[in-house]
């Protein structure tokens, strides 16, 4: 502290606050504060970490003001691939500021930066919005492309991956990079790049917008087109770890595939229990197991046991400090990079059947009304007596109860289509999509695609692991232990208006979405509808992002307002420490982990979180479009039943509810008669036929062309005859609220 009272950073703010401060420089600034050149250090830190978290801002002459003064902005730059932008602003409240393709400067997408606010700019193209220019770049999201290499006459050159950088990335002519690079070249099988191949490129300091951006290739991943480069293209997009360090698998190894007889001191015995795991067909790691039994008063007892992780894995050790470090498995097409190494994630602490495994469970007891009276955490050990898949449990519960097993899973039902009745009725928002599984032969070509329906044997098990997560989060709360809570943050009541307007676009009579009632009520009102994805992913849009917080905040989405995830160790770094957070010790509830600690594990993995998802999409679509640029190779196109979600002058846009993917129907395949665009009814009508092309209509479709760098598909009709909806066939679009990794 200062003489006055204030530190440094509150000196700063004051001075940069005063009715009468004029912008100075680091200099002005030292000598306005008093300080003498041996503690300007001091200085320089608070300067950097006032402007790092956008409470300062730098202008011309690198003097500092504070951002609001300035009509200054800090934020993330979301670039579109059009070259135009938006300022996610990080004032919570702020919003969006569009930025011009021309004032975009050379930053580019997923930059931190500060915007200057333009007052006199014109709205039209930003509908609205305020408009800005980038003034200067905080930080660089990356420093790194992922790309093919091209050449031209008089130079090389890298076209990114990522349609969202609009500039190409020159290279260093071939025969100077094969001596100057040889040695990180060598990562990969090749010595040296060719043209089409896909290679990672460093870029170097970007200064000027009039030229484009420079760098150097530092590893060649191979031919676009071999086998497994599309996947490995995306690892290295994304920085995802393909390999854990040797002091991370050295410890691994030292731990026994069996579990020692000295673990199971002081654990509840749950060896005889009938206890059963459900997941997909495909899954290899299962970290939660079910247990419901009725009782005397026409109850239930539910015991949810999940893999007990924090077992093996030591707080601070190489373990656990690579797994904080990737914070989440990452579920690609081809493969998964999990947050453990397998000889935990797949052996140990795998819930396997037959065999004995560490666990902690969750005891609640529910009334005949399905309200929770009360609960119980202990760490326990388990023999799963079944392992099952969605398929097979789905069977079981169609068909009447013929033994054990069945009897279980229908008792379980039971209990879990009650816990989600009540969950809906006390405001929980179905914003769950459906799911589209790749299935790929042995050289990872997509080969088939296999539509995820929701059915009861999802919503059982989701309803198990919800119930989990909020008794655990209700019993930390309680006990005023640290730990991370999921939260959902409420809406921004702007965002809920504009989205408003998007509904009332579609014809449906709307009120004020901000009661949660009548968010319901559209969402029922679309269930099984062709706009229904559309309108989903609109208000999924207009909602903020699910995040980890040391703090439990709710979870709009769940309508709780206690929540976390403790259902899913293996996968989550998050659940590990929640874990922590719960383990007894010596009778006694304790934290091993304080606040500050807290807050910077939630930062982190809710970034870690945000990338894997932001890769798996990716990988999903990049997949979808070689599944049908493969059926334009052999020229044998499937026709896939499609729904009309809008309607354009220069064509009409569909989606596919048997792949989930939207495309294009331009207006030039409709060849047998010429269309005119009615903008009022969103429609195309033939000249001649009078043919009509309406938002709600389903056609069949077949791909004719596939765009790969833009990431689109292009469908003609198979049938010029659309089928009204009146005579839909298009299944409900509804699917669980999580698989088994997406447990919410």
């Amino acid at each position: 502290m200062t003489q006055n009272g204030l530190n440094i950073r509150e000196q700063i703010l004051a001075i940069l606050a005063s009715p009468d401060y004029r912008p100075l420089d680091k200099s002005e600034l030292a000598r306005a504060l008093g300080r003498k050149s041996g503690v300007r250090m001091g200085l320089n830190q608070a300067l950097r970490e006032l402007e790092r978290v956008g409470e300062i801002a730098r202008i011309r002459k690198n003097r500092y003001v504070l951002p609001a003064e300035a009509d200054l902005v800090t934020g993330t730059l979301s670039i579109h691939q059009n070259g135009y932008g938006f300022l996610i602003a990080e004032k919570p409240g702020e919003p969006d500021i569009f930025i011009a393709a021309e004032n975009t400067g050379t930053a580019m997408h997923g930059d931190r930066v500060v915007v200057r606010i333009s007052r006199d700019a014109p709205y039209g193209r930003s509908k609205g919005r305020r408009e800005g220019r980038v003034i200067r770049i905080l930080e660089r999201a990356h420093d790194t492309i992922v790309g093919t290499l091209q050449h031209s006459r008089n130079f090389y050159y890298v076209v990114p991956d990522d349609p969202r950088i609009v500039h190409d990335v020159y290279v260093r002519p071939i025969k100077d990079r094969r001596s100057s690079t040889a040695a990180e070249l060598r990562r990969g099988k090749q010595t040296a790049a060719t043209v089409g191949d896909k290679v990672v490129v460093r870029l170097e300091p970007w200064e000027s917008r009039h030229v484009n951006p420079e760098g150097d290739i530092i590893e060649i991943l191979g031919p676009a087109s071999a086998p497994g480069v599309d996947m490995l293209s995306i690892i290295r997009k994304y920085h995802l770890p393909t390999e854990f360090p040797g002091d991370v698998i050295d410890q691994a190894n030292r731990i026994s595939e069996t579990v020692d007889a000295r673990k199971l001191e002081g654990r509840e015995d749950l060896r005889k229990k009938f206890i059963v795991t459900i997941d997909p067909d495909d899954a290899r790691d299962f970290d939660d197991a079910i247990r419901v039994e009725k009782i005397d008063n026409g109850g239930w007892r539910l015991g949810v046991h999940i893999a007990d992780v924090a077992a093996y894995v030591e707080p601070g050790s190489a373990l656990d400090r690579e797994a904080r470090r990737r914070g989440n498995s990452v579920y690609l097409p081809d493969r998964v990079i999990p947050m453990l190494p397998e000889r935990l994630s797949n052996g140990v602490c795998s819930l396997n059947p037959g065999v004995d495994r560490l666990t902690h469970s969750v005891f609640i007891q529910f009334d005949k009304n399905g309200v929770a009276k009360s609960a119980r955490f202990e760490k326990s050990v388990i023999r799963s007596a079944h392992r099952l898949t969605y398929k097979q449990a789905y069977a079981i519960l169609k068909s009447s109860p013929q033994d054990q097993l069945g009897e279980q899973l229908h008792v379980t039902w039971e209990l879990a289509s009650l816990l989600r009745r009540k969950r809906f009725e006390h405001g929980s928002l179905d914003l769950d999509f459906p799911e589209v599984k790749m299935r790929l032969d042995d050289k990872g070509k997509p080969v088939r695609l296999e539509r995820i329906e929701n059915d009861e044997s999802h919503q059982l098990i989701e309803e198990c692991m919800l119930a989990a997560n909020e008794a655990v989060a209700r019993e930390l709360k309680k006990r005023a232990i640290p730990t991370v809570y999921r939260v959902h943050e409420n809406p921004d009541p702007e965002k809920l208006a504009e989205y408003r307007e998007f509904v009332l676009s579609f014809n449906y009579k709307v009120g004020d979405l901000t009661h949660r009632g009548e968010l319901q009520r559209l969402l029922s009102s679309t269930r099984g509808k062709p706009e229904e994805q559309a309108l989903k992913i609109g208000l999924l849009k207009s909602l903020k992002r699910a995040r980890y917080a040391p703090q439990p905040l709710g979870h709009y989405g769940l309508a709780k307002p206690n929540y976390l995830h403790f259902t899913s160790p293996i996968r989550r770094y998050a659940d590990l420490v929640v874990h922590r957070a719960l383990a007894k010790h010596n009778g006694k509830y304790q934290s091993r982990i304080d606040m500050g600690q807290i807050a910077s594990i939630a930062e982190h993995i809710s970034m870690t979180e945000r990338t894997a998802a932001d890769a798996e999409i990716e990988a999903v679509r990049m997949k979808k479009l070689e599944f049908f640029q493969s059926q334009l190779d052999e020229r044998k196109p499937q026709v896939f039943r499609a729904a009309i979600v809008d309607v354009r002058n220069y064509g009409l846009v569909v989606e596919l509810p048997d792949a989930l993917i939207t495309g294009l129907v331009h207006v030039s395949s409709l060849a047998e008669d010429f269309y005119v665009f009615e903008p009022t009814q969103r429609r195309l009508i033939g000249r001649r036929s009078r043919k009509r092309f309406s938002v709600g209509d389903e056609v069949r479709v077949f791909v004719v062309r596939v765009d790969p760098f833009k990431r689109q598909v292009d469908f003609a009709i198979a049938s010029q005859a659309p089928v009204k909806a009146g005579r839909r066939v298009v299944q409900p679009l509804i699917s669980s609220a999580r698989r088994s990794r997406r447990r919410e």
